[in-house]
C-alpha cells in the first residue's frame, strides 16, 4: 500500500469534511471534532513545529493519555518526516531516560502538568531536550524554563506561518513515502533496558488494512480511546486503523470516568486486554451477590440458559425453536440489560490480546451476545498477525493467520511470521535485529505453539521461559511458568502469578490476590480485615487460593504434556505487584527474573521447606514518597494428582 498517514488524513478531509474525526470529554461534555478541523490543526501544528526546528528524520516524544491534540500532534511530525515516539504517561521520570537518550530526542509534546514535571526532571540527564510543549496549562502558569511553552502558541505561530507559506505542508507531505519511518515504540522490557521498535508508514498501515478487511470495519465504527498510546494496540486501533477506516476515535475525560464513558458512546468496536474484560465481570459479580433474591435468582437461571446455548448461537448454529424463545427472553430482561450496563450494547466486534484468557470469562461475554474474540500478534508485527473468524472464536487458540501473513514453527516450537507487518529493525541495535528477523525475512516471535488441525494457532509460552523439571517424581516433564500463571489468573479472586519450577524438583507459585473480589468475598462472610496485606493472610484466603491451585492442578493432571507442571506450593504476597516498583511492565507483564531477585528469601522458603516467612518490601507511593510493608506470610503445600493414564 503506497501511502502515508499524512495522505490518509487528507483523503477524509476532502471525501468527509464535516464528518466527526475525534470527540473527547471535557467538563462532562462532549466535543466533537470534525475531519477539516483535524486537517487544519495538523496543519498549524506542522508549521510550528517546522518554526520550532523539528528536522526530518529526527525523533520527537509524545507523552500524555488519548487526546486529539497529542494525536494532531504525532500526524504533524509524520507530515515533516520527523517520527513520534509514544511513551507511557504513568511511567516515572527514570523509566523515560533511555528512550529519550536513545533516540536523541529534542522535542517533547506531553498532556499536562505531570508530564511536564517528569521532563524538567530527566532533563539534566537528557541533553538533547530543547523544547517542551504542553496541551494542558493548569498548573503551569507560574512555571519558568527554558523552552516550556504551550500547544497553544506553538498552533499560534503555526497558524501564522501557514498563512505566510500556504503551500508549505502540502510540499512537506508529498516529499513522504510509504517506506519511511512513521513511528517508534519501546517495547516494555521484561529484561534489561527496552528496545526501539521501527515501523514504517507501510507496516502499519498494511496490518491496520488487513484487520479492518477481516472485520468489515467502516467509517460508521465508533471506538473509546482509553489505553496508553505507546501500547501499539492502542495506537493500531485508535491511530492507524482510525485513519484507514476514517472511524470516530472517541477520548474519555479521564481514567476515573472510564467506565461512564464507555457506556455513553457505546462503541461498535472494542478491544482490551483480558485483565479489562475480568475487571468488569468481577465487578457484574459483586453486584448480583449484593442484588435481592429474586434479581439474583433470575440473573442465574437465564446466564445457565446463555451459557448452554448463547456461544452456539453466537457461531451461527441451529440450537431450536424453545433454546432460541429462552435467550429471547433472557435477552429481555438479563442480557441486553446487562450488556447496556457494561457499555457493549453497540459492540459489534471486541477483541482481547496481550495474555490468554479463561475459557469461562471467554464464554461468559460470548454467551450474552458480545462478539468477543481473540487476536495475536506483537510491537514487532504491528499487531495482527491471527484473527478469529466470527463464527470460530474459541478460548483456547488465537485464531488463523490473517491476509498477508505467512506462519511456520520451527524444530524447537517457536512460531515463526512473515508479513508485510513487520518491523523495520530494532533502532540502534542491529544485534538485536539480527536475533529476530532473518535473511529470508522470517520474524522469530519468540512464542512457543502449534497450528491445530482447523489452521488455529495455539500458544504455550514463551520459548525461553518453557523449562524442564529436574528432580523428583517430575523429572525431566515439562514446565511452562505463562500457561500456569494464566491458568491460575482464569480465577475471579488470583490477579497475579509468578510461577517457578525450571531445573527445580517443583512447581511453587506466589500470588497476588484480586483485592476487590476477595474482599467482597471476605465481607460476605463477616471476614473483617484492615486492607490488603491482612486480608491476603487470613487463613479463610488461603484456603480459598487453595481450592483455586488445586483445580488448575488437577486439570493440568489431565494433560500429558503438562502434568508435571502442577503446583507444589503456594503463597500470597503481601504487596500487590506494582509497575512503579519494577515488579511489572507498563503493560502489565511479569518481570520474573526481577521478582525472583527482589522476593529470593521468599523464594528459599518456598523451596526450603518453611511453612511461613518474613518480608519487608520497599514500595513507592503515587506521590513519590517511598514506604516500606511487611509480614510474615504463610506458605501452604496443596494436593497434586496423577497424570491421566497413569496409576495415582
Amino acid at each position: 500500500m503506497s501511502t502515508t498517514f499524512s495522505r490518509l488524513l487528507a483523503t477524509h478531509a476532502a471525501q468527509r469534511p464535516s464528518a466527526s474525526a475525534m470527540r473527547e470529554k471535557e467538563y462532562g461534555i462532549w466535543q466533537s471534532m470534525d475531519w477539516a478541523t483535524m486537517l487544519q490543526m495538523v496543519t498549524h501544528m506542522a508549521c510550528g513545529l517546522h518554526q520550532a526546528g523539528l528536522q526530518r528524520g529526527e525523533h520527537l516524544v509524545v507523552v500524555g493519555a488519548n487526546r486529539p491534540r497529542l494525536y494532531a500532534t504525532m500526524l504533524a511530525a509524520q507530515a515533516l518526516g520527523a517520527i513520534p515516539v509514544p511513551l507511557y504517561q504513568d511511567a516515572v521520570a527514570g523509566e523515560c531516560v533511555f528512550p529519550i537518550n536513545n533516540a536523541e530526542v529534542r522535542f517533547c509534546v506531553v498532556e499536562d502538568q505531570e508530564q511536564v514535571d517528569k521532563m524538567l526532571e530527566v532533563r539534566e540527564q537528557c541533553p538533547h531536550i530543547s523544547h517542551i510543549f504542553y496541551d494542558d496549562p493548569r498548573g503551569l502558569r507560574k512555571y519558568d524554563a527554558p523552552g516550556l511553552s504551550s500547544v497553544e502558541e506553538l498552533l499560534a505561530a503555526g497558524e501564522v506561518f501557514a498563512k505566510q507559506h500556504p503551500d508549505f505542508y502540502q510540499q512537506e507531505v508529498d516529499k513522504g513515502h510509504a517506506d519511511d519511518v512513521a513511528a517508534m515504540f519501546f517495547t516494555s522490557g521484561t529484561t534489561g533496558n527496552p528496545k526501539g521498535v521501527v515501523h514504517t508508514h507501510n507496516s502499519l498501515i498494511n496490518r491496520a488494512q488487513a484487520g479492518a478487511n477481516f472485520d468489515h470495519l467502516t467509517h460508521d465504527e465508533d471506538v473509546l480511546a482509553y489505553l496508553p498510546p505507546a501500547w501499539i494496540g492502542q495506537n493500531i486501533f485508535s491511530y492507524a486503523q482510525w485513519l484507514v477506516c476514517g472511524y470516530v476515535v472517541n477520548c474519555p475525560e479521564s481514567a476515573a470516568t472510564v467506565m461512564i464513558d464507555l457506556k455513553e458512546i457505546g462503541p461498535t468496536y472494542y478491544f482490551a486486554p483480558p485483565r479489562v474484560f475480568e475487571g468488569l465481570l468481577t465487578s457484574v459479580m459483586i453486584r448480583m451477590e449484593d442484588a435481592g433474591s429474586l434479581k439474583r435468582g433470575m440473573f442465574h437461571y437465564f446466564m445457565d440458559i446463555a451459557r448452554k446455548y448463547g456461544p452456539a448461537k453466537m457461531d451461527g448454529q441451529s440450537i431450536g425453536l424453545l433454546p432460541s424463545a429462552l435467550l429471547a427472553l433472557g435477552n429481555l430482561f438479563v442480557y441486553g440489560p446487562l450488556r447496556n450496563t457494561l457499555g457493549f450494547s453497540r459492540v459489534r466486534v471486541a477483541y482481547t490480546a496481550g495474555e490468554a484468557i479463561g475459557p469461562d470469562l471467554f464464554r461468559f461475554y460470548r454467551s450474552i451476545g458480545i462478539n468477543l474474540k481473540q487476536l495475536y500478534g506483537s510491537t514487532e508485527t504491528a499487531v495482527f498477525v491471527c484473527l478469529q473468524p466470527d463464527n470460530q472464536a474459541r478460548a483456547d487458540t488465537v485464531g488463523i493467520p490473517c491476509e498477508g501473513v505467512e506462519i511456520k514453527v520451527a524444530d524447537n516450537g517457536e512460531i515463526l511470521v512473515k508479513s508485510k507487518g513487520l518491523l523495520k529493525e530494532y533502532y540502534k541495535n542491529p544485534t538485536a535485529t539480527a536475533e529476530v528477523l532473518t535473511a529470508d525475512g522470517w520474524y522469530h516471535t519468540s512464542d512457543a505453539g502449534f497450528l491445530d488441525a482447523n489452521g488455529h494457532l495455539k500458544i504455550i509460552d514463551r520459548v525461553k521461559d518453557v523449562g524442564r523439571i529436574r528432580g523428583g517424581s517430575n523429572d525431566g516433564a515439562m514446565f511452562a511458568p505463562k500457561y500456569v500463571e494464566n491458568k491460575l489468573k482464569f480465577f475471579q479472586h488470583i490477579k497475579e502469578v509468578v510461577a517457578y519450577g525450571d531445573q527445580r524438583d517443583k512447581v511453587c507459585v506466589m500470588i497476588n490476590i484480586d483485592f476487590d473480589a476477595v474482599g467482597n468475598w471476605a465481607e460476605r462472610r463477616n471476614l473483617p480485615y484492615a486492607g490488603y496485606t491482612d486480608l491476603a493472610q487470613k487463613t479463610e484466603v488461603y484456603q480459598l487460593i487453595k481450592e483455586c491451585v488445586e483445580s488448575v492442578n488437577a486439570d493440568l493432571a489431565q494433560d500429558k504434556l503438562l502434568a508435571g507442571s502442577q503446583v507444589s506450593r503456594f503463597l500470597v504476597l503481601h504487596k500487590e505487584l506494582d509497575a512503579d516498583d519494577g515488579e511489572l511492565t507498563r503493560t502489565n507483564k511479569v518481570r520474573r527474573g526481577f521478582i525472583a531477585e527482589k522476593y529470593d528469601v521468599l523464594i528459599d522458603a518456598l523451596y526450603g521447606g518453611a511453612s511461613e516467612q518474613f518480608i519487608e518490601t520497599q514500595v513507592k507511593f503515587e506521590d513519590g514518597r517511598t514506604g516500606s510493608v511487611s509480614a510474615t506470610l504463610r506458605i501452604l503445600d496443596t494436593k497434586t494428582f496423577a497424570p491421566v493414564g497413569q496409576a495415582a
